[in-house]
């Protein structure tokens, strides 16, 4: 490209610099030829307004000498020369000044100016000036060569400025060229920097909100599948190991009951994947749930859900609600994914027991779960994805947590880090 900005400016430069200098180098040369003209002219009126009138009578008349280079001479209206220097006979232009005219021409290379010598209002001759070509030619060479060296300034100067400019157009073009490349090639934080180029800075502007909205899809599909891996991992697990201890048990009593157990982590599978789809589906910003349910039917089966898992590992579970909340209703699928995150991070990474107080703030509904333990994470990184401090977790779960209560326009906040408690907000419909 630096190549093409230069070509261009260069033949930009040669075409204005020949429209310029053409016309001049032709005025040079006709100025120049014109003051010769002039100063031939000049020279002649001198010597005429020298010659006596005794020129008429046929006396003898010298002309002035010495105050100019021209070779003047005086002619008779024979044709004759009687003083000075020039040809023994009138040339052509010497004749057309006997008709009482200044006339002006060339004899051969030589520049002519006649002027006619009046005596009582009759021309007695003509008095004729003439100089060679070849010093007004020099005198025009000179100012050409001027001309000349002016012009190749003026085109060193354009190409120097045209490489300039080149590198300040196309150094920021290689530089998104560049970046352009690196995101192709699968780095999604390199980003188009600024330049003194408006043009140039709005075509970075564009391809910075392209990759950024690019990242943000990919992320979006990267936390889909992780999301929902997460999710629904533990329902799997439990809907498996309960399907292999009824295929273990052939009494129809246990079979009937491992059934519906089934069934019912199967419909708690089915709205875990629905919600796991709508915060992937949400646009950015809290999103409030389309569907709210009775806050006791959630805690109810949350509770069946980890009620045994827990009393397994010999740890107990408690919910508590106050009497001012059971007649409420929250977006239940968003409180029961919540919950379910909350209590098994208390399962996996907590100790002793786990409460779950259910309080009425008047709008909203405040959720806290707490166990015994400590938190091993920094409170400042525990909800960025990734940050966990054990092998068996994902650093997926409370990241996703706090992603579904912003996208139900509520808020999930870890309240203390020993003994280990967050706090879920969730809002109450209108109406309720």
């Amino acid at each position: 490209m630096r190549k093409r900005v230069v070509r261009v400016a260069v033949v930009a430069v040669m075409v204005a610099l020949v429209l310029l200098a053409t016309p001049l180098a032709v005025g040079i040369q006709r100025s120049f030829f014109a003051d010769e003209r002039g100063e031939l002219e000049r020279a002649a009126l001198a010597a005429a307004v020298r010659v006596g009138a005794k020129f008429a009578s046929g006396d003898h008349t010298e002309l002035p000498t010495g105050e100019s280079d021209a070779r003047v001479g005086l002619y008779d209206l024979a044709g004759r020369l009687r003083d000075g220097q020039g040809p023994a006979t009138a040339d052509p232009v010497t004749r057309r000044a006997m008709a009482g005219v200044v006339a002006r021409g060339r004899d051969g290379q030589e520049m002519v100016a006649a002027v006619p010598v009046s005596t009582a209002e009759r021309v007695t001759g003509v008095v004729r000036a003439a100089d060679g070509t070849q010093e007004a030619w020099g005198r025009v060479t000179l100012a050409w060569l001027a001309l000349a060296g002016t012009a190749l300034v003026a085109l060193t100067t354009g190409v120097l400025v045209a490489r300039r400019q080149a590198r300040t157009l196309s150094a920021p073009l290689e530089a998104l060229s560049a970046t352009a490349v690196a995101v192709a090639d699968g780095d999604l934080t390199a980003r188009a920097d600024r330049s003194a180029i408006a043009e140039i800075d709005q075509v970075a502007r564009t391809q910075n909100t392209m990759v950024e909205r690019l990242t943000t899809l990919l992320e979006h599909e990267r936390h889909f599948s992780a999301n929902a891996s997460h999710q629904l991992r533990t329902p799997l697990a439990g809907l498996q190991l309960g399907l292999e201890e009824a295929a273990a048990d052939p009494d129809t009593g246990h079979l009937r009951a491992a059934v519906e157990e089934a069934l019912e982590r199967s419909r708690h599978l089915q709205r875990t994947v629905d919600e796991v789809l709508r915060l992937a589906r949400a646009a950015p910003g809290p999103q409030v749930s389309e569907r709210a349910g009775p806050l006791t039917g959630v805690v109810d089966r949350v509770e069946r859900r980890w009620h045994g898992a827990f009393a397994a590992e010999g740890r107990r579970l408690d919910f508590v609600l106050e009497p001012s909340s059971r007649a409420l209703r929250i977006p239940d699928r968003t409180g029961e994914q919540i919950l379910d995150v909350l209590l098994d991070n208390a399962r996996q990474h907590g100790r002793g027991a786990v409460d779950v107080t259910v309080r009425d703030m008047g709008g909203a509904i405040a959720m806290d779960v707490a166990d015994e333990g400590s938190l091993a994470l920094e409170p400042r990184i525990v909800f960025e994805r990734g940050a966990t401090t054990s092998r068996s977790g994902s650093g997926i779960g409370l990241p996703l947590a706090r992603d579904m209560a912003r996208a139900a326009g509520g808020r999930l906040t870890l309240v203390r880090a020993s003994p280990t408690t967050f706090t879920l907000f969730l809002p109450i419909p209108e109406g309720e």
